[in-house]
């Protein structure tokens, strides 16, 4: 049943974004493929949550610079078996910035993701080139949250950083094609 839910969830997507018709598809396939696709050890990905965030002004995103990818990117992270895609993305927010309260937005009403990405992450390994963790894919849904209120925000161990930007302070800190679609999906949202 768990699973419906995010196939729901996709099908909701797709009639908003009709044109990343094909990224929903790579999910629902693997969503329906593999009942364990939210858990990290799920080959070959698996589900991950993120969150596109907005100061409770609307005029800044936050964003981390990723200290094992050296990039900056949105908050997130693996489900570890949770199915709620929503609550990932919160929780992975929370423990990313220390904000404890953020407002889930809707995009045109619906409790959907602004953006969803499949994406591969490298393999891992450790000082003595023992592999760690191989070649695996992201299947990214990012839900667009607000800050509730001003919090201070709190640097985690997975990053280097975590700052508030502006729309144009993002753009001149990345290249990054999937981070400034979702600025782009903001801003329409904003307006």
């Amino acid at each position: 049943m768990h699973r419906r839910l995010l196939l729901d969830m996709l099908d909701t997507y797709v009639a908003k974004f009709p044109a990343e018709a094909d990224v929903a598809a790579r999910i629902r396939r693997l969503v329906g493929d593999h009942a364990d696709c939210f858990e990290r050890t799920c080959r070959p990905g698996h589900i991950t949550a993120a969150a596109w965030i907005l100061s409770a002004d609307r005029r800044r995103c936050l964003l981390t610079h990723h200290r094992q990818l050296d990039k900056w990117l949105q908050l997130g992270g693996h489900a570890d078996g949770q199915w709620d895609a929503v609550d990932v993305a919160v929780r992975e927010s929370q423990e990313e910035s220390g904000i404890r309260h953020f407002l889930v937005a809707r995009i045109d009403g619906c409790l959907i993701p602004i953006d969803i990405d499949v994406h591969e992450i490298p393999a891992r390994y450790d000082a003595t080139g023992e592999l760690l963790e191989d070649t695996h894919e992201h299947h990214d849904l990012r839900f667009l949250l607000v800050a509730a209120a001003e919090e201070e925000v709190v640097v985690s161990d997975e990053s280097r950083d975590v700052r508030w930007l502006t729309p144009d302070e993002v753009a001149a800190r990345t290249g990054e094609e999937s981070v400034l679609r979702m600025l782009r999906k903001a801003m329409a949202w904003m307006a």
